[in-house]
Protein backbone atom coordinates (compact mmCIF):
# COMPACT_ATOMS: atom_id res chain seq x y z
CA UNK A 1 0.00 0.00 0.00
CA UNK A 2 1.42 3.71 -0.87
CA UNK A 3 0.28 6.12 1.61
CA UNK A 4 0.74 10.06 1.14
CA UNK A 5 1.42 11.98 3.82
CA UNK A 6 0.36 15.27 4.08
CA UNK A 7 -0.49 18.30 6.34
CA UNK A 8 -1.15 21.85 6.61
CA UNK A 9 1.41 22.79 9.20
CA UNK A 10 4.55 22.64 6.83
CA UNK A 11 7.19 19.90 5.54
CA UNK A 12 9.16 20.92 8.94
CA UNK A 13 5.92 19.90 11.54
CA UNK A 14 6.94 17.52 14.06
CA UNK A 15 3.09 15.53 13.42
CA UNK A 16 4.47 15.19 10.10
CA UNK A 17 7.29 13.05 10.77
CA UNK A 18 5.50 11.22 13.99
CA UNK A 19 2.80 10.36 11.58
CA UNK A 20 4.95 9.17 8.72
CA UNK A 21 7.45 7.36 11.37
CA UNK A 22 4.32 5.35 12.26
CA UNK A 23 3.02 4.72 8.52
CA UNK A 24 5.86 3.67 7.88
CA UNK A 25 4.77 0.13 9.72
CA UNK A 26 1.63 0.33 7.31
CA UNK A 27 3.16 0.57 3.88
CA UNK A 28 5.52 2.91 1.65
CA UNK A 29 4.92 6.25 2.87
CA UNK A 30 5.36 9.44 0.29
CA UNK A 31 5.49 12.81 2.16
CA UNK A 32 4.25 15.82 0.12
CA UNK A 33 3.35 19.01 2.50
CA UNK A 34 3.77 22.81 2.18
CA UNK A 35 6.73 24.39 2.33
CA UNK A 36 5.52 26.63 4.99
CA UNK A 37 2.72 26.58 7.69
CA UNK A 38 -0.96 27.05 6.03
CA UNK A 39 -2.89 26.10 8.93
CA UNK A 40 -6.46 27.47 8.59
CA UNK A 41 -6.32 27.54 4.64
CA UNK A 42 -9.51 25.90 3.44
CA UNK A 43 -9.80 24.32 0.53
CA UNK A 44 -7.85 26.82 -1.27
CA UNK A 45 -6.00 25.99 -4.59
CA UNK A 46 -3.65 28.08 -6.45
CA UNK A 47 -4.54 29.17 -9.74
CA UNK A 48 -2.88 31.76 -11.90
CA UNK A 49 1.20 31.63 -10.58
CA UNK A 50 3.18 29.04 -10.57
CA UNK A 51 3.20 26.02 -8.46
CA UNK A 52 6.44 24.16 -7.19
CA UNK A 53 7.23 20.54 -6.19
CA UNK A 54 11.08 20.77 -4.17
CA UNK A 55 13.03 17.73 -2.81
CA UNK A 56 13.63 18.55 0.82
CA UNK A 57 14.38 16.63 3.61
CA UNK A 58 12.83 15.69 7.17
CA UNK A 59 14.42 15.62 10.52
CA UNK A 60 15.09 12.02 10.40
CA UNK A 61 16.81 12.04 6.65
CA UNK A 62 14.06 10.84 4.46
CA UNK A 63 12.77 12.13 1.13
CA UNK A 64 10.34 14.58 1.19
CA UNK A 65 8.66 16.83 -1.13
CA UNK A 66 7.78 20.28 -0.43
CA UNK A 67 5.07 22.36 -2.16
CA UNK A 68 4.28 25.86 -2.84
CA UNK A 69 1.13 25.92 -2.70
CA UNK A 70 -1.61 25.00 0.12
CA UNK A 71 -2.40 21.44 1.30
CA UNK A 72 -4.57 20.48 -0.79
CA UNK A 73 -2.43 21.81 -3.90
CA UNK A 74 0.16 19.26 -2.36
CA UNK A 75 -2.43 16.23 -2.60
CA UNK A 76 -3.42 17.41 -6.26
CA UNK A 77 -0.21 17.37 -7.32
CA UNK A 78 0.04 13.92 -6.79
CA UNK A 79 -3.02 12.88 -7.97
CA UNK A 80 -2.08 14.94 -11.49
CA UNK A 81 1.37 12.42 -11.67
CA UNK A 82 3.36 15.36 -10.92
CA UNK A 83 5.81 11.85 -9.02
CA UNK A 84 4.25 9.83 -11.34
CA UNK A 85 2.36 7.51 -8.38
CA UNK A 86 -0.89 7.39 -7.44
CA UNK A 87 -1.31 6.70 -3.38
CA UNK A 88 -3.89 4.49 -2.16
CA UNK A 89 -4.46 6.43 0.84
CA UNK A 90 -4.02 9.86 1.62
CA UNK A 91 -3.29 10.52 5.35
CA UNK A 92 -3.06 14.51 6.19
CA UNK A 93 -1.77 15.55 9.63
CA UNK A 94 -1.09 15.36 12.73
CA UNK A 95 -1.89 18.50 13.52
CA UNK A 96 -1.60 19.72 16.96
CA UNK A 97 -4.77 21.03 18.11
CA UNK A 98 -8.65 19.26 17.03
CA UNK A 99 -10.57 20.03 14.29
CA UNK A 100 -13.80 20.28 15.40
CA UNK A 101 -17.23 21.34 14.29
CA UNK A 102 -17.11 24.53 12.02
CA UNK A 103 -13.40 24.38 12.38
CA UNK A 104 -13.59 21.67 9.90
CA UNK A 105 -14.51 23.87 7.09
CA UNK A 106 -11.12 25.92 7.24
CA UNK A 107 -8.63 23.12 8.19
CA UNK A 108 -6.31 22.57 5.87
CA UNK A 109 -5.40 19.42 7.49
CA UNK A 110 -8.97 18.34 6.62
CA UNK A 111 -9.41 19.99 3.24
CA UNK A 112 -5.86 17.80 2.22
CA UNK A 113 -7.77 14.69 3.14
CA UNK A 114 -10.88 15.73 1.58
CA UNK A 115 -8.97 16.46 -1.72
CA UNK A 116 -7.92 13.10 -1.64
CA UNK A 117 -11.40 11.58 -1.44
CA UNK A 118 -12.34 14.21 -4.64
CA UNK A 119 -9.89 11.92 -5.99
CA UNK A 120 -11.56 8.61 -5.53
CA UNK A 121 -8.55 7.55 -2.68
CA UNK A 122 -9.82 6.36 0.77
CA UNK A 123 -8.60 9.57 2.90
CA UNK A 124 -8.53 10.77 6.77
CA UNK A 125 -7.18 13.71 8.95
CA UNK A 126 -5.80 13.29 11.95
CA UNK A 127 -5.58 16.38 14.54
CA UNK A 128 -4.76 15.82 18.57
CA UNK A 129 -4.65 18.55 21.22
CA UNK A 130 -0.80 18.99 22.13
CA UNK A 131 -1.86 21.40 24.48
CA UNK A 132 -3.80 18.72 26.51
CA UNK A 133 -1.36 16.26 26.01
CA UNK A 134 1.75 18.22 27.77
CA UNK A 135 -0.71 19.41 30.58
CA UNK A 136 -1.67 15.35 30.97
CA UNK A 137 2.21 15.04 31.26
CA UNK A 138 2.56 13.11 27.94
CA UNK A 139 6.16 13.01 26.33
CA UNK A 140 5.12 12.86 22.77
CA UNK A 141 2.52 14.62 21.80
CA UNK A 142 2.42 13.12 18.56
CA UNK A 143 3.02 9.74 19.54
CA UNK A 144 -0.48 8.52 20.22
CA UNK A 145 -1.81 10.20 17.66
CA UNK A 146 0.06 8.64 15.07
CA UNK A 147 -0.36 5.11 16.58
CA UNK A 148 -3.98 5.76 16.36
CA UNK A 149 -3.26 6.67 12.99
CA UNK A 150 -1.95 3.11 12.04
CA UNK A 151 -5.64 1.63 13.38
CA UNK A 152 -6.96 3.55 11.23
CA UNK A 153 -5.38 3.08 8.24
CA UNK A 154 -4.64 -1.07 8.92
CA UNK A 155 -8.48 -0.99 9.19
CA UNK A 156 -9.31 1.02 6.17
CA UNK A 157 -6.75 -1.12 4.14
CA UNK A 158 -8.22 -4.24 5.29
CA UNK A 159 -11.73 -3.03 4.44
CA UNK A 160 -11.90 0.51 2.54
CA UNK A 161 -13.96 3.08 2.71
CA UNK A 162 -17.25 3.49 1.20
CA UNK A 163 -16.63 6.34 -1.89
CA UNK A 164 -17.36 10.04 -1.20
CA UNK A 165 -16.63 9.14 3.06
CA UNK A 166 -13.70 11.46 4.14
CA UNK A 167 -12.94 10.34 7.72
CA UNK A 168 -11.73 13.61 10.28
CA UNK A 169 -9.70 11.18 13.61
CA UNK A 170 -9.48 13.70 16.54
CA UNK A 171 -7.12 11.92 19.46
CA UNK A 172 -7.45 13.35 22.55
CA UNK A 173 -4.36 14.94 24.11
CA UNK A 174 -4.07 11.83 27.10
CA UNK A 175 -2.27 8.89 27.89
CA UNK A 176 -1.90 5.62 25.81
CA UNK A 177 -3.89 4.08 28.24
CA UNK A 178 -7.24 6.53 28.24
CA UNK A 179 -6.94 7.26 24.37
CA UNK A 180 -5.53 4.88 21.80
CA UNK A 181 -7.17 1.70 23.72
CA UNK A 182 -10.40 3.31 24.27
CA UNK A 183 -10.23 4.49 20.62
CA UNK A 184 -9.48 1.55 19.13
CA UNK A 185 -12.61 0.06 20.95
CA UNK A 186 -15.21 2.07 19.70
CA UNK A 187 -13.91 2.28 15.87
CA UNK A 188 -14.73 -1.36 15.56
CA UNK A 189 -18.40 -1.88 16.20
CA UNK A 190 -19.43 1.03 14.42
CA UNK A 191 -16.93 1.01 11.51
CA UNK A 192 -19.58 -1.06 9.36
CA UNK A 193 -22.52 1.53 9.58
CA UNK A 194 -20.35 3.96 7.46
Amino acid sequence: MRILVTNDDGVDAPGLLALKCALNAVGETLVVAPEHNWSAAGHRKTMHKPLRLAQARLDDGTLAYAASGSPSDCVTLVMLGALKVKPDLVVSGINPNLNLGQDMTYSGTVTAAMEGVINRVPSFAVSTDRREAIRSGVAEPFAIAAEFATVVARKIMAEGLPPGVLLNVNVPGLARARSVAPLAWTLQPRWNRL
